[in-house]
C-alpha cells in the first residue's frame, strides 16, 4: 500500500463505463480506497464492489442528509441519488455484517440547498439531524466509526455531536472535506475527530487550518468522482490523492513521504484496515 484514499465513491454512476479499470490501475499503483454510500442502493453498491478485491478496497454505509426525502438536490435517476424517507437501520443492518464494511457514512448535515421559506428551513435541518443522530446509534451498535459530512452548517453540525458525544460518549470519526477554519478545526478536534484533505484545499484557502491540524489526526481522501485538482480531467480518480498529499505537504511545509506514512497509519488505526 502505497496511499488510502479515505473517501471515494467508485459505486456512483460517473464509474460504471469502466469501474473495474479504475480500480485495478489505482491497486496496481499502490492506491487503496474506501467507497462511502450516499443512500442505501450506493451502500449496497460500495460493498458488492469492495466484497471482488481481497485487500484494498471498503466500503462505508449511510444515508447522506441530501438523500432524505424533501430534501432539494439535483434530479437525477440514479441510484446514489435516491431518497429515502429516513435512515432505517433494520434496512441497513445486513450490509454491516459484511467484513469489508469499515465505517458508517457519509452522514451529517447539509445546508447548501436551502427551502424558501424559514418554516421550511428548520423542517429540512429537524430531519437532517434526525436522521444523523440515528445513524450515530447505529454506528455505536455495529462498532464503526463515522464519516460526518458537513457543508455550510457546521455551527448545526458541532452543537449535534457536543450534544450527543456528551449523552452517549464519543464515537471515532472523520469530518470528511474540511472546509472550516481555525475555530471548527479546534472544535471537532476536540471532539475527537480526524480530518478529511481533498481537492477542495484547491478551490478554498484553507491554507491556515491545514497547516494547525495535528498530523495524527490527517487523512487523504479525493470525493472522486468529484473535486478533482485542477488541470486534470472533471471526474476525479482515487490515482489522484497522491496530489492532494503533495499539495498538503507543500501547504505544511513538509515532506510528501512523512505526510503519507502518517495519513497511511492513520487511515489503518480509525478503519481498523
Amino acid at each position: 500500500m502505497l496511499l488510502v484514499d479515505t473517501h471515494a465513491h467508485l459505486n456512483f454512476a460517473a464509474f460504471d463505463a469502466d469501474r473495474e479499470t479504475v480500480i485495478e490501475n489505482s491497486l496496481a499503483e499502490g492506491i487503496f480506497m474506501i467507497n462511502a454510500g450516499a443512500n442505501f442502493e450506493s451502500s449496497r453498491a460500495a460493498v458488492q464492489i469492495a466484497q471482488k478485491y481481497e485487500t484494498g478496497v471498503w466500503a462505508a454505509i449511510g444515508l447522506h442528509p441530501l438523500n432524505l426525502s424533501g430534501q432539494k438536490r439535483i434530479s437525477r435517476d440514479l441510484p446514489e441519488d435516491f431518497c429515502e424517507d429516513g435512515f432505517s437501520a433494520e434496512k441497513y443492518f445486513p450490509l454491516a455484517e459484511s467484513k469489508k464494511v469499515v465505517a458508517v457514512g457519509e452522514i451529517g448535515l447539509d445546508c447548501y440547498y436551502k427551502p424558501k421559506t424559514n418554516i421550511k428551513i428548520e423542517t429540512m435541518k429537524a430531519a437532517q439531524k434526525e436522521a444523523l443522530r440515528r445513524q450515530l446509534l447505529f454506528a455505536r451498535e455495529t462498532d464503526l466509526p463515522a464519516i460526518f459530512h458537513c457543508r455550510m452548517a457546521h455551527q448545526e453540525m458541532i452543537e449535534t455531536l457536543k450534544e450527543e458525544f456528551a449523552a452517549r460518549g464519543k464515537i471515532a470519526g472523520v469530518l470528511h472535506c474540511f472546509t472550516g477554519g481555525l475555530a471548527e478545526l479546534e472544535a471537532y478536534s476536540d471532539l475527537g475527530l480526524h480530518i478529511g484533505l481533498n481537492g477542495i484545499i484547491f478551490k478554498m484557502d484553507l491554507n491556515e487550518a491545514v497547516k494547525k491540524i495535528p498530523q495524527e489526526r490527517i487523512l487523504l481522501e479525493t470525493d472522486c468522482p468529484y473535486l478533482a485538482p485542477p488541470g486534470l480531467a472533471q471526474r476525479n480518480e482515487p490515482k489522484n490523492t497522491m496530489i492532494i498529499a503533495r499539495e498538503v505537504a507543500q501547504i505544511r511545509g513538509g515532506a510528501p513521504e512523512s505526510l503519507i506514512a502518517a495519513a497511511n497509519q492513520n487511515a489503518r488505526e480509525l478503519f481498523r484496515i
